[in-house]
């Protein structure tokens, strides 16, 4: 007979690195999250020079380590920081010597930068804020980003989405750790959820592309007040005047994307805001955007956003 599995109680060490401008709100999830479990986390702020280090909300903070024995910690956490100030050559150097001594490593909104600058993060996929995602993209093109996750974790690179996102990536890696139970009473202590569902995609404002011309603006316009009908390219080319082909082409360039697909983006994010608005049922949300069925609403609606209507209502119905 063997015994059960025990919970790891093993006290880990944990580096939060405090760079030049960095994100207070960033920089204090990881002393929210692991701060609740004394027990289990032994946390360490440091930064590139002793001191006082300015932050990015006007104020600066007193960090007494520097970045000596950075690769002893078992996880090392970078917040975001001001992307207008340079990287110092010694914390890219130390952020090197840490990820080769296997040390793990986690970034929260912009701190991915960093990991990036210090060519960390050449051929994975890592996410960031939404806002900073094409940002990234530029700058590393060996880096594969995806922008419409909260977080995603390759065993020793970890990186998270912007703000709050830190907190599931950081709850995360306590039930990585320590299991449900202690992810659990360090998200009851953050007031946070334990476990958020979906992506980043359900926190973007507006998702239709913007456009680059205006001569089809008359008609995407009366598109959006046509939402709950049928909106054929056919009918959309007689509203502009253009055949169905010049049309299609011409929206295109405009556009960036299909007249299909536009009609389908513009029709999730008016089923948002009939979820988070009023109290229509799921199928005649449906209806109101044109997409036909409560079945059809729910296959969109989930490859948009990656969660359901009812749990999209749940979390931000007014």
């Amino acid at each position: 007979m063997t015994s059960p599995a025990r919970p790891d109680t093993a006290v880990r060490s944990v580096a939060v690195l405090a760079l030049n401008g960095v994100v207070t709100f960033d920089l204090g999830v990881p002393l929210l999250v692991f701060g609740a479990l004394p027990d289990r986390y032994r946390i360490t702020v440091c930064a590139p020079e002793p001191g006082p280090v300015p932050t990015l909300d006007g104020f600066s903070l007193s960090v007494e380590r520097g970045l000596e024995e950075l690769d002893r910690f078992n996880t090392l956490v970078v917040p975001g920081y001001d992307l207008d100030r340079p990287l110092p050559t010694a914390a890219l150097l130390a952020l090197r010597r840490a990820h080769a001594a296997g040390v793990r490593m986690v970034s929260i909104c912009s701190g991915v930068f960093a990991l990036a600058e210090a060519g960390l993060l050449n051929g994975l996929t890592v996410t960031t804020h939404w806002r900073a995602a094409d940002h990234l993209a530029r700058g590393y093109p060996d880096v594969t980003v995806a922008p419409d996750v909260l977080y995603l974790d390759h065993g020793q690179i970890l990186t998270s989405a912007g703000a709050s996102a830190g907190i599931d990536l950081c709850l995360h890696v306590v039930r990585r750790d320590h299991g449900v139970a202690a992810a659990n009473a360090a998200a009851r202590l953050a007031v946070a959820a334990p476990h958020r569902v979906g992506g980043q995609s359900q926190y973007i404002k507006r998702s239709i592309p913007p456009t680059s011309g205006q001569s089809l603006a008359r008609t995407r316009d009366w598109a959006l007040r046509h939402l709950s009908e049928e909106l054929p390219v056919r009918r959309l080319a007689k509203h502009a005047g253009l055949s169905e082909r010049t049309f299609a082409r011409r929206f295109v360039e405009e556009a960036g994307v299909s007249p299909t697909q536009w009609l389908l983006t513009a029709r999730v994010d008016l089923a948002k805001h009939l979820l988070e608005s009023c109290d229509y049922s799921i199928d005649e949300v449906a209806r109101r955007t044109g997409l036909g069925t409560a079945a059809n609403l729910r296959a969109r609606f989930r490859k948009a956003t990656a969660i359901s209507p009812t749990a999209y209502r749940q979390t931000f119905s007014r």
